[in-house]
């Protein structure tokens, strides 16, 4: 049953917590001890009891077990409350504490009335151990079998050799070549001058009709004909208005509030008259001719040029014949060897592997159906297994007796569902019920969310977020989501699931999940109110119609409507509350009652403040404020939030003095700028306690830090997870610094050896750290206006560094054997240098500009060694700088050279004289004084 793995892992999160809060002084001054202990031994037998409903129900238990699990269900979550209430209480306590309020009262945990609070809590303990007996006794009425813990594998562990992802970010479409070329010559065809033709992509679930048409809209060739490209998911709602905001907020994100279609038109005119457009209307169910024209009747008063194209995909032909003015292309399926592709490259199956494993992929394949989801998610299934029994009962599982089709996909999906080694898994997976198909998912909100429910526990040296990263790689293995979009690292950033995949995450969190869609909003006839802890995109109508009845156990709300203020009050154990795109203006007061809640987004509204109550969620992980552009300041309340862990707000957002310096707990600040100055709580210092902090930090305004003593209380060098630093001075005055005082700061500002990425602007000493030669994981390097330096640190030992800028060294002269670090005097011993096979060996662009005093880059002498120098340059630009007189030419695989603004005193032919030099694609030459033509050497360098 799909209620009894999600119950599971909520029993083990419940016993957690319990352990956690039993552990604490607090606890024994209480006397809540024992009753804490009787609720930790309960849910230990019970979920004995949990793990034999899953693995010993037979079909005549199957009501009474449902039912029995059902109660567990809502007694699990009410002890979570409790808890977590106590919880609550503690961190107020603890930010009472921080504002140094006297002893007496702070031997309470509630300053209003303790003793009440404590009998409270006591009688709501008590009376949960009794409820937890009473189901006990009914799992031996209703025949329920204990299994211990020893006998099954834990539902939150994960197995962490099996973590690694795999998410193509353009993935190749195989078998399908020939179709997009067909599609694509179709559209950009000169006879194609229809005011808007219309082609339809039709085929079963599965096939592939998304990731064609993606392939298409990425081609070249498209972008090149049109002039705007725009991609909307329709789904079962087809409405006129909401595809039309939808294309407005692909071509401008800031207008995508808009609603009245009048001013969607005129928006849409500003943007696309006179340009040619291609439109890809994806997933398309609507059959009503009457609803299509209105769509067509809107796009044409958009004044876009002939030759502007639609695309729709569809399972339907009906909704093609309507549409189409085009030929449709009709997807059939793939052959079984373009199955074995798909299976084999998910898998990782390589022609060295077992014959056997070989063997039986190849009839796994065969038993696809020529359908590609299925393909991919089995493939992504096998990669998970060892043995070739395992892949054998693949091969003869009972799906495969089912007809081929939509019923037959579905159930490879539930297979590869149930396959999840941990109800952890499966609990995450259920939750994506809550975003609307098609959705882009945002990595990192999806893990936030997965945080605030507490399905995320830290354990052994392992955070919330790196185990929530965990699940969404195993989630991505195993196929269940697609169409990442990826950052300069290769780091998933966005995904979306397959419509069929989304459909399957709504059947196994149906009970306890209600999702709306437009004109189907029939769900609310299968739930019982109180059973519903998570509500998506209803109507304000439907959530007040809700709340007539019992809404106080609900745990996720994402609303883009409307929020009654009347409704708050009822939100008691509201973990998650999503307002994006939500039409409001304020946040009530009564929002600081929601003692359990975890995450706030209210991104893309009109709020113009934050109420001061925001401060007593001392909860709260994670606050999302951005393109909320009449938030001109967040309160200083917010330094109660003890908990936060994610901070986003937008440039425009002023933070008060002091409040960064409280939120110790900080990991991400997506506007992460700090500029120091001169008035308390600005100061160097308000970054020490962020030890956790993740990701980048630009700190401006350096020139006000007084000495290097003070720079070091900023701690970068215990930030281990900051992977972006910039350091930046700005103007400076005779009353600044002096250039000695510059370089102690920049010492004292060393950063973890974790870093990836630095940035120097500004710098007014006259030489830079030592330590920037021991950054062995640097990636990118950028001198950027560092005026005084007369030299450049030894970089040629960075393993990793792969992009290096100097800029503005105005008294930079030479750059020799320190540079490269072949020389003893400069700071790198001989026994090292012997160690060393190549210089720069991963650098891949270098930029040397505006240096306008420097007068010669040496050329570096053979190493002894054998060792090669710039082996992987692919990019060398030199601008402004004028004196230059020689440059190396030991540059074997460079692509691109550019010249600009150089002085007639640089010979550019020695430059790629390198005899093994074949490489040379682009070479772009401009302001060079003296120089009439291109020196014939050079021409013979160009591969093309």
């Amino acid at each position: 049953m799909a209620a009894e793995f999600v119950l599971t892992f909520a029993a083990e999160g419940i016993l957690t917590k319990v352990t956690s809060l039993a552990a604490q002084e607090l606890t024994l001054a209480w006397g809540f001890k024992s009753e804490l202990k009787k609720l930790r031994h309960s849910l230990s037998i019970i979920q004995d009891f949990l793990r034999g409903a899953a693995d010993h129900q037979t079909q005549d238990q199957g009501k009474a077990v449902e039912e029995w699990v059902r109660k567990l269900k809502a007694i699990a979550h009410d002890a979570d409350d409790v808890l977590d209430e106590f919880n609550y209480e503690l961190l107020k306590r603890k930010v009472e504490l921080q504002h140094h309020m006297k002893k007496k009262v702070l031997n309470f945990l509630s300053s209003s009335n303790p003793i009440l609070f404590r009998l409270k809590m006591a009688h709501k303990i008590k009376n949960i151990n009794a409820s937890l007996v009473e189901l006990r006794d009914e799992a031996a009425f209703v025949h329920l079998v204990k299994k211990e813990l020893d006998a099954a594998p834990q539902g939150g562990r994960l197995d962490r050799d099996q973590t690694d992802s795999f998410l193509e970010e353009d993935e190749k479409v195989i078998g399908r070549d020939h179709v997009v070329s067909d599609i694509v010559n179709s559209l950009i065809n000169s006879n194609n001058q229809q005011k808007l033709s219309v082609m339809a992509i039709v085929g079963m679930a599965g096939l592939g009709k998304t990731t064609l048409a993606k392939s298409v809209y990425n081609q070249p060739d498209i972008a090149t004909h049109f002039h705007k490209k725009i991609w909307v998911c329709v789904s079962n709602s087809f409405e006129v208005d909401s595809i039309l905001s939808q294309m407005l907020g692909s071509l401008k994100p800031e207008k995508a509030a808009l609603t009245n279609r009048n001013a969607l038109l005129e928006s849409l005119q500003q943007e696309l008259t006179g340009k040619r457009y291609v439109l890809i209307l994806d997933d398309v169910w609507n059959d009503e001719s009457r609803k299509w024209e209105d769509l067509k009747s809107s796009l044409s008063k958009l004044n876009s040029a002939p030759g502007s194209s639609i695309i729709i995909t569809t399972r339907s032909a009906t909704v093609a014949s309507i549409t189409e003015t085009l030929p449709r292309r009709e997807l059939g399926k793939l052959s079984n060897d373009e199955c074995w592709s798909i299976l084999k490259q998910r898998a990782l199956i390589s022609e060295a592997d077992d014959p056997d494993q070989q063997r039986i992929g190849r009839v796994i394949a065969q038993k696809c159906g020529g359908v590609p989801l299925v393909a991919k998610v089995l493939g992504g299934m096998m990669r998970t297994k060892n043995s070739t029994e395992e892949w054998l009962s693949i091969q003869r599982s009972e799906i495969w007796e089912l007809p081929e089709g939509n019923e037959r996909v579905m159930s490879v999906l539930k297979l590869s569902f149930h396959n999840l080694k941990s109800s952890l898994l499966k609990q995450c997976f259920a939750y994506c019920s809550m975003f609307q198909e098609d959705f882009k998912i945002e990595t990192d909100k999806l893990i936030q969310l997965w945080m605030a429910q507490g399905l995320l526990h830290p354990s052994s040296g392992h955070q919330m977020e790196d185990i929530g990263n965990e699940c969404f790689n195993i989630l991505c293995q195993n196929s269940l989501f697609q169409d990442a979009t990826m950052d300069e690292d290769g780091i998933i950033t966005e995904c979306k699931m397959h419509d069929l995949v989304h459909d399957l995450a709504k059947e196994v969190s149906r009970w306890e999940s209600l999702t709306y869609i437009q004109g189907f909003n029939h769900e609310m006839e299968d739930h019982e109110t109180p059973e519903i802890r998570h509500v998506s995109r209803v109507p304000t109508s439907t959530l007040e119609t809700m709340s007539k009845l019992n809404i106080v156990g609900l745990r996720s709300l994402f609303l883009n409507d409307q929020i009654p203020n009347t409704i708050f009050p009822k939100l008691r154990a509201l973990r998650v509350l999503d307002l994006e795109w939500a039409g409001i203006h304020e946040l009530p007061n009564s929002i600081g009652k929601l003692k359990h809640l975890r995450f706030l987004d209210v991104s893309h509204t009109n709020i113009k403040e934050l109420p001061e109550s925001i401060g007593k969620l001392y909860n709260l992980q994670t606050l999302r404020l951005q393109h909320t552009y009449n938030l001109k300041k967040i309160p200083q309340e917010m330094q109660n939030l003890i908990n936060l862990r994610h901070l986003y707000f937008d440039r425009k957002v002023e933070v008060p003095a002091g409040i960064l310096g409280r939120l110790t707990n900080l990991r991400t600040l997506s506007y992460p700028y700090f500029t120091v100055g001169k008035e308390m709580g600005r100061g160097i210092g308000e970054l020490g306690g962020l030890k956790e902090l993740k990701g980048q930090l630009i700190i401006r305004n350096l020139e006000h830090v007084r000495d290097g003593e003070e720079a070091k209380n900023a701690l970068l060098v215990q930030k281990r997870n900051l992977y972006k630093l910039a350091f930046e001075w700005s103007q400076w005055t005779d009353s600044e610094p002096t250039t000695s005082n510059s370089e102690k700061v920049l010492d004292g500002l060393q950063p973890h050896p974790n870093l990836q990425r630095l940035q120097i602007k500004g710098f007014m000493g006259a030489k830079l750290p030592s330590w920037v030669m021991s950054l062995e994981n640097l990636k990118e390097l950028r001198l950027v206006w560092c005026s005084n330096c007369e030299g450049v640190p030894t970089l040629g030992h960075l393993p990793n560094l792969r992009h290096l800028e100097i800029r503005g060294m105005g008294k930079l002269k030479h750059l020799g054997t320190e540079f490269y670090g072949c020389n003893d005097d400069a700071g790198v011993g001989t026994s090292k240098q012997k160690r060393i096979m190549s210089l720069f060996p991963a650098l891949k662009t270098l930029s040397i500009s505006e240096c306008w005093k420097l007068i010669e880059w040496m050329k570096v002498p053979m190493m002894s060694n054998g060792g090669k120098i710039f082996p992987c340059l692919e990019e060398l630009s030199l601008r402004q700088c004028p004196e230059l007189r020689n440059a190396p030419s030991h540059f074997p695989c460079l692509k691109k050279l550019v010249i600009d603004g150089m002085g007639n005193k640089l010979p550019i032919e020695n430059i790629v004289s390198t005899p093994e030099l074949t490489t040379l694609t682009v070479v772009e030459i401009q302001d060079v004084k003296g120089l009439t033509y291109l020196p014939e050497g050079m021409l013979k360098k160009f591969k093309d």
